[in-house]
């Protein structure tokens, strides 16, 4: 979130756009905005490698509250704006935050964490009441600063949490060297090569902006000098219209929301000019092979898939030149620095699947939590693990199939659900699908689905006995549901992130459940 030089050289420039109402922030606003903003970090005490919280929609003051970090030396973490209030206190105390951004609509539920956060001194509120004087209003707070840089500027950078699908949410913490603001980690120099960045690019953010890969697409946006438009909710053919509207060449998303524009009429996804469009990475979660050969049908080869997480980002173990693929795959990587192994650290076969292990390219710890930091290194400390689960083919593609933590033993045999999800989402009278495990007395384990119908399709026996025929049509019998449920909507993040942990609990009951 940094302009540098952008900042003089197109003062007038927008920086961002809201694509909801048109608020347009140029660059030398964008400057000044973060600048005040720094200043009051720093008056607040705030030296360098502290932290501090940001809890709040996509608004208009969410890209500076990021960016002033980033200029003052200091770690921000951006909390899932959905959150209820013991989940935010338990992240605001993790982090050591020691202040929060927040907004009007997020503010009661922030009130009620801070209840239990004696170490946050200040809590300011985005469009808050200026007459406030416990909980000052933003932008009557940051007034009173300078809009010129601070006289030790620093590179900050953000200290993010896992979605918490699996568990308690994890601190993500990444040596911050002393370098001053316009020298971003390696990580980032990387990505911007990788996603093939340019000066003048239009990018269109349509993700929560405090989720990893929003922060560091719209980030390296700004640092190219090029316009961000933030959508303040996804809407499929919202996105479409501003892609024409805006002439957008980049963007990133989630593989639900690809499902969602794929479902559109199809003279509704032809009324839209997307020629602008140079490369649509998508991350957060494997896309299904089906929806992604859907979308280069439609949209040409311009879908652009990475292989990533919030905790360890191994890209060191990817050839960029050959990122673009019409195969489903994330990419062909450099075996040197990528490892598929069995549960004993063994190399798995050719084409079966195992934990993916990399070469630590950018070192991490999980924040104030040194077991859980452990136990993604192995036992030498070269290699590092966020529980993937893949294989390689003949040609060297990475397949990503699914997590360790998801995998069903259905009487001694590992099933990974991901193949079946991936099944599922392409009968057409589903609009979602989760797949995992539920108690068996005499298997351990057996194989539930539960499914979102489309509109139009009535749930219930019929329709369930019709999706275990498909199943059953192109997988193995072990693969296949043994019983189907139907729900109206699943619980996804934002994100795209299914929030499987919340499906599974509910038919483990008080049985020990394998998640942690």
């Amino acid at each position: 979130m940094y302009p540098g030089h952008h900042a003089e050289a197109h003062p007038g420039r927008p920086a961002f756009i809201m694509a909801g109402s048109g608020e347009t922030v140029t660059y030398r606003e964008f400057e000044q905005r973060a600048n005040r903003l720094a200043h009051l970090l720093r008056a607040q005490g705030l030296k360098r490698l502290d932290h501090y919280a940001i809890f709040m929609e996509n608004n208009a003051r969410y890209l500076e509250a990021c960016g002033a970090g980033e200029r003052a030396g200091l770690y921000y973490t951006c909390v899932n704006s959905y959150l209820l209030a013991d989940e935010l206190a338990y992240i605001l105390n993790n982090s050591e935050s020691k202040l929060l951004i927040t907004s009007r609509s997020k503010k009661d539920v922030a009130l009620q964490a801070l209840k239990q956060c004696p170490n946050v001194t200040l809590c300011l509120v985005v469009d808050g009441d200026p007459a406030d004087t416990a909980h000052p209003d933003f932008a009557t707070a940051v007034a009173a600063f300078p809009s010129t840089p601070l006289p030790d500027e620093a590179l900050g950078t953000p200290m993010l949490y896992s979605s918490g699908t699996t568990g308690r949410p994890k601190g993500i913490l990444r040596p911050l060297p002393e370098n001053p603001p316009s020298e971003p980690l390696p990580l980032y120099t990387f990505l911007d090569k990788l996603w093939r960045y340019r000066d003048d690019m239009i990018y269109l953010s349509p993700a929560p902006l405090y989720h990893s890969a929003p922060q560091a697409a719209v980030g390296l946006a700004i640092r190219r000098g090029g316009t961000v438009i933030v959508m303040e909710h996804f809407d499929p053919e919202a996105y479409l219209a501003l892609v024409e509207k805006y002439r957008v060449t980049h963007s990133q998303l989630v593989p639900t929301m690809f499902s969602r524009m794929l479902k559109l009429p199809i003279e509704v996804r032809a009324r839209y000019d997307l020629s602008s469009l140079e490369i649509a990475v998508h991350a957060a979660a494997p896309c299904p092979p089906q929806v992604k050969e859907d979308m280069i049908g439609w949209w040409g080869p311009i879908i652009h898939e990475y292989y990533g997480a919030t905790e360890a980002m191994g890209f060191t173990a990817c050839d960029s030149e050959q990122w673009l693929s019409h195969r489903g795959t994330v990419g062909k990587v450099l075996m040197g620095d990528l490892h598929i192994l069995d549960a004993d650290m063994n190399p798995a076969p050719k084409g079966e699947p195992g934990e993916i292990w990399f070469k630590t390219a950018n070192p991490f710890v999980y924040f104030n939590d040194p077991e859980r930091t452990a136990a993604s290194r192995s036992a030498d400390g070269t290699m590092s693990t966020v529980g993937d689960v893949g294989y390689v083919d003949d040609d060297g593609y990475l397949y990503l199939t699914d997590r360790s933590t998801f995998m069903i033993i259905s009487g001694g045999v590992n099933i990974y659900p991901q193949e079946c999800e991936n099944l599922l989402i392409t009968h057409p009278k589903v609009a979602d699908a989760a797949v995992f495990g539920v108690p068996n007395e005499d298997f351990g384990e057996e194989v539930k689905a539960v499914i979102q119908p489309m509109p139009g399709h009535e749930p219930g026996e019929a329709l369930a006995a019709e999706l275990m025929a498909f199943c059953r049509e192109h997988l193995s019998v072990q693969k296949c549901p043994r019983s189907i449920d139907f729900m109206d909507a699943l619980p996804r993040l934002p994100t795209g992130k299914l929030y499987k942990k919340a499906l599974r609990d509910r038919y483990w009951g008080d049985r020990k459940v394998k998640i942690v």
